[in-house]
């Protein structure tokens, strides 16, 4: 059985990778597709089959997919702009006759007040029209996420957002890696779409706790208004566009849009999400 992984070449790909050569996969039924070249080499150093994929080409995409029982649709990373080439790769793998199609989404993508979760949508919708049998992993956040923030406690003992009392159920890149793993070897996921995210949410006044625990020096949250921290963000050189996009997620946070811990993540992977102290730790 053939693997297929567009995306294999990023950080959550290359996870994937990991995580199903840990369960058992053989390296040759890989094939990691993506746009970096070293990282391929680098894939195909460890005997996985590697090829350069461009989206904007159907017929050599389905060429590329032919023989792929399994893809895995790793969701590209500028919104607004991937949702065609998600459509292009959705309609290769129907071309090359794929017959389970995973996609990381994102949490409650039908719902959610997250703006960017319109291609997510916009997927799903594609994804089922086109009548390959599909799962989709509605990812929650990562607690990488929070890498700049963990920064920042570090350096300043501080950490500043409009976030205010949202919570956030985080989990490390690498349970939601092995939940991908899972769903491709294991039978009956299609038809299916499962809620992840951490087992635990937490507010950043508790991040802050945290950190200044790992730390062992004082850390503290500050609650910024929306335009204080549009204001912040653009002074340390984030240009009009990333700050809106930032403070925009920071309005879903405090309405509570990744929030939910379902349970689903920690299910599919065996055992409870790996909880923030953890990770802060492996940071220092």
């Amino acid at each position: 059985m053939t693997i297929a992984i567009i995306g294999a070449t990023g950080r959550l790909g290359g996870l994937t990778v990991d995580a199903l050569l840990e369960r058992g996969t053989a390296p040759g039924d890989v094939l990691a597709l993506g746009r970096n070249p070293e990282r391929l080499a680098e894939l195909g150093g460890r005997g996985l089959r590697t090829a350069a994929v461009d989206l904007d080409d159907v017929d050599g995409t389905a060429a590329t997919l032919a023989g792929a029982e399994k893809l895995l649709l790793i969701s590209l990373s500028t919104p607004g702009a991937r949702l065609a080439q998600h459509g292009n790769a959705i309609e290769a793998a129907r071309r090359a006759g794929v017959r389970h199609l995973v996609y990381t989404s994102i949490l409650h993508a039908p719902t959610t007040p997250l703006a960017l979760a319109a291609d997510h949508k916009a997927t799903e919708e594609l994804a089922t029209a086109s009548g390959i049998p599909a799962t989709f992993l509605r990812n929650g956040w990562y607690t990488e996420n929070h890498l700049p923030d963990f920064g920042s406690a570090r350096e300043h003992g501080v950490i500043a957002n409009s976030a205010g009392p949202g919570r956030l159920a985080t989990a490390p890149r690498a349970d939601y890696a092995q939940a991908a793993a899972v769903v491709l070897t294991t039978p009956g996921h299609e038809g299916r779409a499962y809620e992840l995210s951490g087992d635990t949410a937490w507010s950043f006044e508790e991040f802050a706790a945290t950190a200044q625990e790992v730390l062992g020096t004082p850390v503290r949250y500050q609650e910024l208004t929306p335009a204080q921290e549009r204001d912040q963000l653009l002074s340390v050189g984030l240009d009009e566009a990333t700050a809106d996009f930032v403070v925009a997620i920071n309005a879903g946070v405090r309405e509570g849009a990744l929030a939910a811990t379902p349970g689903d993540l920690s299910r599919l992977i065996g055992r409870p999400t790996e909880p923030l102290a953890a990770t802060l730790k492996s940071w220092t």
